[in-house]
């Protein structure tokens, strides 16, 4: 199973304390900026997370409504009346009111309960412990989803809220652990980790009200005047996140944030490929976040095999298909529904008569990103000979001004996760004449930026999706045969197109699948939170990001009304 290999963890793990959010907005983040594909990232990441500057009030987490509020019946987060309110359909004072009296004005955090990989009972008794089993973590969190917890808004925005305390006052450690696992720049750490969540929180706080208020629904008029109709998002229980180990922290917190605000209590596994970062969120985690709905399970195969023998309500796993097709066949046994956010081969087509210059600026910085270990990375080149022949020189020089001569010199530049994936990598490199890198060492886990020209497109670098910074260069002799080359094989997780011709960009549109569409820029649509990410066939199914992580977690319920009288 690609991405799950077995891990041991030692040693007991010090106790949180309960950590206060003071004040429902948290100042702004501290990092960079989302890229836009021209310039290096610089300045402060842009904050829209206060929804009090939106004219809504959060409640402080940790914090419960005040005593006036509760003697005049006001909840901590008011909200306006959902549709229908005034003719017999749903309040939203319904879905909150007496949860938030019953559980949010006492929720604080329970001391830490990260859930450790099965240990022998001679480990278990140096350390003083016995482990929770899978079993027992998800009968714990579901005894708590049933009291109704985890459903008032008052408290998903507190664990959001405290979520993205850990992110910000934790960052040091974070960055950390990445650079100990992937050789990421605290630049990048924060870039595209830290921050990049940081900002998905932001603007689910910002907007998580609206996405929950009930949508009314048109009655047909053999049900009477009297009817009303409307459809509400409901938590489905307990969720399992599963993340990998290419961005360990992103993909592991965006889902959960996710996953909270939909009101859901959460099983996360972080990838044991990425063991600093694993044991950086297993502790971090409980001390933030409310451990009688929150629980992290570290460990490999054995481990994340008995979580999935249980039954939950949504599997939410990002890989590869050979893991994704386990989960799917696991989460089959209970009918449970899954999000798969899987990969493949991505490809850019670079049409004639573009500039050339740009293009390889923004093939360079979307490719080499983590070391070519970003899912959405262009993963080939489509052009016909000659753009190719132009566009070669053009990449070496947009390489060299990133990273420089010498890449492996380069504190910006990441390293290749272990030495498997090392060694699959380096047997890729002769699948075509190396116009630019080639360069390895093994002991350091570092493969140069490689662009690969004259591929042919049986070669064993066209068989498999790379992850990895290595870029291949595939010639076709036209448009046609770009589209008929991409629809020959499975659909990609993105698809990037390089033309200034409206008609070119509408044709790639309509004429192909993909789970995303990336025109003149690549990688950065996923930051667009209010975008779905996702794929579609072989790179995946089901989507989040913004309102769409809502969707993936919640139940939609249809609600029909009529009166008695």
């Amino acid at each position: 199973m690609d991405g799950i290999l077995p891990a041991v963890r030692a040693g007991r793990r010090t106790r949180g304390q309960a950590v206060r959010v003071k004040g429902g907005c948290v100042p702004p983040a501290t990092g960079e900026a989302p890229w836009t594909g021209e310039a290096p990232w610089t300045g402060e990441a842009p904050w829209t997370g206060c929804p009090a500057r939106s004219g809504r009030r959060v409640a402080r987490a940790g914090v419960p409504a005040s005593r006036r509020d509760r003697r005049e019946g006001r909840t901590a987060c008011p909200r306006r009346a959902a549709p229908g309110a005034a003719d017999g359909g749903p309040r939203a004072a319904e879905f909150t009111s007496a949860p938030e009296r019953l559980h949010y004005a006492s929720e604080r955090p329970t001391p830490s309960r990260a859930v450790r990989p099965v240990r022998t009972t001679s480990e278990a008794s140096v350390n003083q412990a016995t482990p929770e089993q899978p079993a027992d973590v998800v009968a714990r969190l579901r005894a708590t989803f049933r009291t109704g917890r985890t459903k008032p808004v008052a408290w998903r925005t507190g664990q959001l809220h405290r979520l993205r305390a850990l992110l910000t006052e934790r960052r040091d450690e974070l960055a950390a652990a990445l650079h100990a696992d992937l050789g990421k720049s605290a630049v990048e750490a924060n870039r595209t980790e830290i921050d990049f969540t940081v900002r998905e929180i932001d603007h689910s706080l910002q907007n998580l009200t609206e996405w929950l208020r009930p949508e009314s629904a048109p009655v047909p008029a053999h049900l009477g005047s009297d009817a009303r109709a409307w459809t509400q998002y409901d938590p489905l229980g307990v969720v399992l996140v599963i993340a990998p180990w290419n961005y360990p922290a992103q993909l592991l917190l965006a889902p959960v944030a996710g996953a909270l605000a939909a009101g859901n209590a959460v099983v996360a596994k972080p990838s044991e490929l990425a063991p600093a970062t694993s044991a950086a969120l297993a502790k971090l985690l409980p001390e933030y976040l409310d451990t009688d709905a929150v629980a992290v399970v570290e460990g490999g195969v054995p481990e994340t095999t008995a979580l999935l023998a249980e039954r939950f309500d949504h599997i939410f796993y990002t890989g590869n298909g050979t893991v994704g097709r386990v989960v799917m066949r696991a989460a089959a046994e209970h009918l449970t529904p899954v999000a798969l956010e899987l990969g493949g081969k991505s490809p850019a087509f670079v049409d004639r008569d573009v500039d050339l210059a740009v293009v390889a600026d923004r093939l360079a910085r979307g490719k080499f990103l983590n070391a070519g270990q970003t899912c959405v990375a262009p993963d080939y080149v489509l052009t016909d000979p000659a753009t190719a022949a132009a566009l070669e020189p053009e990449l070496v020089r947009a390489v060299r001004e990133l990273y420089g001569t010498e890449p492996k010199e380069s504190g910006e530049y990441g390293r290749i996760v272990n030495e498997r994936h090392f060694d699959r990598l380096s047997g890729l490199l002769g699948s075509g004449r190396v116009a630019l890198g080639g360069d390895t060492d093994r002991t350091a886990k570092y493969i140069a930026p490689t662009v690969l020209a004259d591929v042919d497109p049986g070669s064993p670098v066209m068989r498999e999706e790379i992850f990895g910074p290595i870029l291949p260069i595939v010639t076709v002799p036209d448009l046609d045969g770009a589209i008929g080359f991409i629809n020959d094989r499975d659909k990609p997780l993105a698809l990037y197109v390089f033309s200034e011709s409206a008609g070119t960009r509408d044709r790639i549109a309509a004429e192909t699948s993909s789970g995303g569409l990336g025109l003149g820029l690549p990688v950065a649509h996923l930051t667009v939170s209010d975008l779905p990410f996702g794929g579609v066939g072989e790179s995946g199914m089901g989507s989040y990001h913004g309102r769409y992580s809502i969707e993936t977690f919640s139940h939609r319920k249809a609600v029909l009304a009529k009166p008695l009288s």
